[in-house]
């Protein structure tokens, strides 16, 4: 450290070497992060990022880094040998820092050896946004199908959907379905059976003596209806009473008033017995085992937690057991799907398709003593 308590800037070589250390430590890094780390400028992170990509070493996302594997580096190799693109597929997910990049590196790694290739837009989880990013791919010209993750409920999620199913071109959902009131033919969807994973998660937990089991989820995430449906299925099917239990979101936890929500949701479940939770997602996780930490509520013994995405969850303290989503396997599945599509044409039977997300057994939800309630 300098004098003035800021990081002393490493020279390149040496900082590289920490860059891949970080990458490989955490799976993708951000730029910010980094030039705070090593006491340099985001200027030259970037620079050492691609180089480092140039390498073959990372991939560059939107505002950082993620590890490039090494299916990826044999696949792009593999079509730079092999001649032209076949297909141009366009790709437009809502992140390009959190849960996408391996659904991305899937995806990507899938279409060079293929032969194909990817376009790649990130937007944000607005419908307006999505739906500009989309149309700018598609009325450029030259795509032949596309990969999309947009807005599924409401009036403006139900619009984009019919406009997607309305395309020219074929396209195909990530981690996304369409519902089944809109009656939409064309498109076709590779997802997450989140519902399964909630089940898991709740099985786990009662397998550890659990009988009041919480949820926590983000009110305006995807995701968050599919789990919660999945948690009170595995009440119902476990004879639990979801009712004497937490059942909350946590909308507001990052927008200044994170300690008084996070007390809200722990004082509910002093006052309901509940003795473990799942929450959505990883970030919200460790918030609340923070919070835990402060108010010695001690972690598994008073409350286990397990959290749903596992993207950052093995860095809380103690590490989280968390549901993970297969997401490199999602794009892959993604643009095998596509792929299909293009090269069979309408002959093709439509396929919509959920994979098992896995359960990662960490101590925030082992070795609990708890009494049933």
């Amino acid at each position: 450290m300098s004098r003035d308590g800021r990081a002393a800037p490493a020279f390149g070589i040496e900082r590289r070497e920490r860059i891949m250390d970080e990458i490989r430590r955490a799976g993708k890094v951000v730029v910010r992060d980094l030039a705070v780390l090593l006491g340099v400028t985001e200027l030259t992170i970037r620079r050492d990022i691609a180089e480092l990509a140039d390498r073959g070493l990372v991939t560059r996302v939107h505002g950082g880094a993620t590890l490039r594997s090494s299916l990826d580096t044999s696949v792009a190799r593999a079509a730079d040998a092999s001649g032209p693109s076949r297909f141009r597929l366009g790709m437009v997910v809502p992140s390009l820092s959190y849960y996408w990049p391996q659904i991305v590196n899937g995806a990507r790694a899938t279409a060079a050896l293929s032969r194909s290739q990817l376009v790649l837009r990130g937007s944000t989880y607005d419908p307006a946004d999505q739906r500009r990013q989309i149309a700018a791919l598609v009325e450029a010209g030259g795509i032949h199908g596309l990969i999309a993750a947009p807005e599924t409920s409401g009036q403006d999620g139900y619009s984009l959907l019919a406009w997607l199913d309305s395309l020219p071109i074929p396209v195909v959902l990530a981690e996304r379905r369409a519902p089944t009131a809109l009656a939409l033919r064309k498109l076709e969807w590779v997802t997450t059976d989140h519902e399964f994973g909630a089940i898991l998660a709740v099985h786990h937990l009662y397998q550890q003596g659990h009988r009041r089991i919480g949820i926590a989820i983000a009110r305006h995430s995807p995701t968050s209806g599919h789990l919660r449906r999945g948690w009170a299925r595995a009440h119902s099917e476990l004879g639990l009473d979801s009712s004497l239990t937490v059942d909350t979101v946590l909308d507001d936890i990052e927008n200044g008033h994170r300690d008084a929500r996070l007390d809200e949701v722990l004082d509910r479940c002093l006052a309901t017995g509940t003795t473990a939770i799942m929450i959505h997602s990883d970030p919200q996780a460790i918030l609340l085992e923070h919070r835990c930490f402060d108010r010695g509520i001690r972690i598994p013994e008073d409350l286990a937690i397990v959290a749903y995405d596992d993207e950052i969850a093995e860095n809380g303290e103690p590490p989280i057991t968390a549901l993970r989503p297969p997401k490199q396997h999602i794009g892959r599945l993604a643009v095998e799907t596509l792929l299909a599509r293009l090269s069979e044409g309408p002959k093709r039977p439509m396929q919509r398709v959920q994979v098992l997300p896995e359960l990662h057994v960490r101590a925030s939800s082992t070795s609990a003593e708890v009494t049933g309630g």
